[in-house]
């Protein structure tokens, strides 16, 4: 009971993460991604939450599970499973916990070892602690987008025809 008293105090007294990124971040992770997407098939979506819902601070399961459980919502709801090719993948920070989770479309997962995205998640990790939001945030959808563009890359001539919004979610 302590812990889920302790888990809700934390994210209800989370800052908005808008006023948590700096000034500007969400504009240039826009262009930063239509720009990355421009050598592949996939779809890079970045989804950046204060807090989780109260509806997830009520279970009693493990705040990892929770927070998983979170980011393949927002993959659902941001709609990154609507690809052609299956290949879209979703960076998924939660602020009041520190928290990040990698969700990647079928496409993509089955040709990804899941150490793969392990080392993006902790290089990011490392990055946004040392309170170097932009530069780990563009570093991990590099990295994701060149995993993107080994395995879906663009025949000469070819475009990606943007299936999916490339500016972030923040709540």
């Amino acid at each position: 009971m302590l812990q889920l008293w302790t888990r809700w105090v934390r994210h209800c007294w989370a800052d908005d993460a808008v006023r948590q990124l700096p000034s500007g971040l969400s504009d240039r992770l826009a262009a930063h991604v239509r720009r990355v997407e421009r050598t592949h098939s996939g779809e890079i979506r970045v989804s950046i939450e204060s807090a989780l819902p109260s509806s997830y601070l009520l279970q009693s399961a493990a705040m990892k599970t929770l927070l998983r459980q979170r980011a393949v919502d927002e993959f659902s709801r941001l709609r990154v499973w609507d690809t052609e090719y299956n290949n879209g993948v979703l960076i998924y920070l939660c602020l009041a916990e520190r928290a990040i989770e990698l969700v990647a479309d079928r496409g993509i997962q089955h040709k990804v070892d899941d150490t793969h995205w392990a080392k993006l998640i902790g290089s990011l990790g490392e990055s946004l602690q040392a309170g170097r939001w932009e530069t780990g945030l563009c570093t991990a959808i590099d990295a994701v987008s060149q995993t993107l563009q080994t395995h879906f890359p663009l025949a000469s001539g070819q475009h990606n025809p943007n299936e999916l919004s490339d500016t972030p979610s923040i709540r």
